[in-house]
């Protein structure tokens, strides 16, 4: 059976690295990964046949296939070899890497720190959400000589994820955003939750890595002073005399107002929510840390604009959407509420989809949330069986409207037949309701 090793020096003959034989360019290596409802093994010899120079594959059967002198290499377990050669790339190179998890917020996290950094350094950072077993040993694949630093998000949903992903991606400092009630399904319980993302800190202290962590924040203070030893840099809107300057119709987008250097200074972005103001300072005090210009790290931020459903404001013909629709939790769900509560968007109407993978405490807290939504809008849809098993539970008023549809089809027929207009419509759910399709209904 062949090396890491044998096989890396295989690899650096290689054009790159794909786990999709759809995406061949002539002289790349294919790893054949198995899906729920596919097996890469399948597709080997299309992928040598599509200019592949070798297809890492783990089906036995297939040693010794061979197309034009390009062929298949047979190894226990193809994603365990993909894992490990990342390990392996990633050693190659002595570079600062930033591990990003959290419950809420790691993306949008990271787009900010990828995007100051650029200022200054040629960079990797995990493109999109590409933040699992997968996409995390790709994104490190992409470092090479001319890279700088790298990014690295890391996702989980399972306890010891996290630590595996960590292993991977060998980072020399880190930063969980939030911890939150999200995948119980998986994590058992929130205490769960808090050990599972913990796990980046356990390894930065043993590898002398450096904590960044949002002081304001009570969880991460423990989850740092349960840690003795560990090297940390402290941000937060508190803890920096940040204010948030209100959101209405005419501004409605997050400024941040502080001093910096004895200056004052706002910052206006282009994300919708006050939560995300514990992102933007994150990412400032990560570039403060690597020695980027505090002048280039703001023109940075209020550069960005979000996309793929994240923190998203479009305003259509007919009314103003405030896209936040690519996840949820009961954490993220209440702190999307409370800023829209919070703001004087004119007719406000909420389109709320189900919470997935909350375990035993499903009906609950999808039960907590519809109170806190019956609360800031007079009109609320909520699209899931999750939602929809406790609405006749849930009191309301004569001003409070609420009404449930099975899925989001169903919410936009209904919308196209009962047109909303002139109305600011927050659209959030788990990326599964697809909430996203109800948009060109708006």
């Amino acid at each position: 059976m062949i090396s890491v090793e044998e096989l890396y020096a295989l690899y650096k003959r290689c054009s790159g690295i794909t786990t999709d034989s759809r995406n061949i360019k002539d002289g790349m290596m294919f790893f054949a990964l198995k899906g729920d409802k596919f097996d890469g093994n399948d597709f080997a010899l299309d992928a040598l046949k599509a200019g592949a120079r070798y297809a890492v594959v783990d089906r036995f059967l297939l040693e010794g296939t061979s197309y034009r002198g390009r062929k298949c290499i047979v190894v226990e377990n193809s994603l365990e070899m993909l894992q490990k050669m990342a390990a392996y790339h990633r050693r190659q190179f002595d570079i600062p890497v930033i591990g990003i998890t959290g419950t809420n917020g790691k993306t949008t996290t990271k787009e900010l720190v990828a995007a100051v950094l650029a200022k200054k350094y040629d960079l990797v950072a995990t493109q999109a959400n590409f933040n699992n077993h997968i996409g995390v040993p790709l994104t490190l694949f992409r470092i090479d000589e001319r890279t700088d630093l790298a990014v690295v998000e890391m996702g989980a949903s399972a306890p010891g994820e996290i630590a595996d992903l960590t292993k991977i991606v060998q980072p020399t400092c880190g930063l969980i955003t939030t911890v939150g009630k999200a995948h119980l399904q998986g994590f058992g319980s929130f205490e769960g939750v808090k050990k599972a993302k913990g796990e980046l800190y356990d390894i930065l202290r043993q590898r002398g890595g450096v904590v960044f962590y949002n002081a304001d924040n009570p969880n991460l203070r423990e989850m740092v002073a349960h840690r003795p030893g560990l090297c940390t840099r402290k941000y937060g809107v508190k803890e920096q005399g940040v204010q948030i300057l209100p959101a209405t119709a005419e501004e409605p987008f997050l400024r941040l107002s502080f001093e910096h250097e004895g200056k004052p200074i706002t910052i206006a972005t282009h994300l919708v929510g006050d939560y995300n103001a514990d992102n933007v300072m994150a990412a400032l005090s990560i570039a403060e840390a690597y020695e980027v210009p505090f002048s280039k790290a703001v023109a940075a931020i209020e550069a960005y604009v979000p996309s793929n459903s994240r923190s998203q404001l479009v305003k259509t013909g007919l009314n103003t959407l405030i896209i936040d629709a690519y996840n949820a939790n009961p954490s993220s769900m209440r702190a999307a509420l409370d800023n829209f509560a919070g703001t004087d968007f004119p007719n406000k109407v909420l389109m709320l989809g189900d919470m997935l993978e909350l375990g035993p405490d499903s009906a609950e807290e999808h039960r907590a949330i519809l109170r806190h939504a019956l609360e800031t809008a007079p009109m609320t849809y909520v699209v899931g069986s999750e939602f929809g098993g406790i609405v006749a539970s849930v009191e309301t008023t004569p001003l409070q409207q609420v009404q449930a549809f099975p899925d989001i089809d169903a919410l936009k027929a209904y919308v196209l037949e009962h047109p909303l207009q002139d109305c600011t419509i927050l659209i959030k759910g788990s990326n599964g309701n697809h909430m996203q399709r109800i948009v060109d209904a708006l």
